[in-house]
């Protein structure tokens, strides 16, 4: 299996902290942020490869480079598995960044939810690691780019008003396994987003899924649950804190984000749960 290693710095300014947007080349590409990461060329140290990449993608010059902690994690690319070495660095600096190269903007962020940012896999790793708390406890969230793909939406006419869940759970492969939906009554997208999250997880544990990628459009919901932010919404946290003793059941899982395109028959399956109720 082939190994990428690369360098990424965690900068803030305050409890904000830097990221950047990634060019993502050909235009139909998703675009993703990601904290300022770079390669190690041959000869060079660690340190030197984190200092060099911050001058040549951002035109920042750091002030101090300190070791903060390591991760290994695998993800796919294309068909292969790849196994990732990310170094990890608190960085500071005393410049104004100016993105080139890899990057086309920055941002300053502490509450990416809200901010509709779109962290890759491995930026979401580290930041789970910078807070110092991660969702999932002991599971790790690196060890399922090959694992069941369990899907979810929550669908609210209304907002308040009439909601369904949907769910899909697909094989490696992308084969079906299981999909459903059910009408949970009045409630908020909000709310019904997370029901589905819920739903998607206990169908897993019935099915006795131990490793498994739930999936979601929702970037609040899988930013939280991915222990960027916790919930504040009080009718959030009662389901918030039942799904972190229902994931106890998982050797590995993970929370991903996609765009609403990608969820198409979980949005379908709680849309179609609506209007069995509905008589649409």
């Amino acid at each position: 299996m082939k190994q990428r290693i690369r360098v990424v710095a965690i900068i803030k300014a305050g409890d904000k902290v830097l990221v950047f947007k990634k060019n993502r080349g050909r235009a139909e590409m998703p675009v993703f942020w990601e904290l300022p990461t770079g390669k190690i060329k041959f000869g060079e140290q660690p340190e030197e490869a984190m200092a060099r990449s911050l001058r040549e993608d951002t035109s920042l010059t750091p002030t101090s480079i300190k070791l903060k902690d390591a991760i290994t994690f695998v993800a796919l690319e294309g068909s292969s598995r790849l196994d990732n070495l990310y170094i990890i660095y608190d960085v500071t600096v005393s410049d104004k960044p100016n993105p080139k190269n890899r990057y086309t903007a920055y941002k300053y962020i502490n509450d990416f939810a809200s901010s509709n940012v779109r962290l890759n896999s491995a930026s979401l790793a580290v930041l789970e690691i910078e807070n110092g708390e991660s969702f999932a406890g002991e599971l790790s969230h690196r060890d399922t780019a090959s694992s069941v793909a369990v899907y979810v939406d929550g669908a609210s006419r209304g907002n308040p008003g009439p909601s369904g869940i949907g769910y899909c759970i697909k094989n490696p492969d992308g084969k079906i396994i299981e999909r459903g939906g059910e009408f949970i009554g009045f409630t908020t997208s909000r709310s019904a987003e997370y029901f589905a999250m819920k739903k998607g997880i206990e169908r897993a544990l019935a099915l006795k899924i131990k490793s498994a990628r739930f999936v979601s459009d929702n970037l609040m919901m899988v930013n939280q649950l991915n222990g960027i932010m916790k919930p504040k919404n009080q009718d959030i946290i009662p389901i918030y804190q039942s799904i972190r003793e229902l994931i106890k059941g998982f050797d590995a899982i993970s929370f991903a984000h996609v765009p609403r395109e990608e969820n198409v028959a979980a949005d379908a399956e709680a849309n179609k749960a609506i209007d069995n109720i509905l008589k649409v």
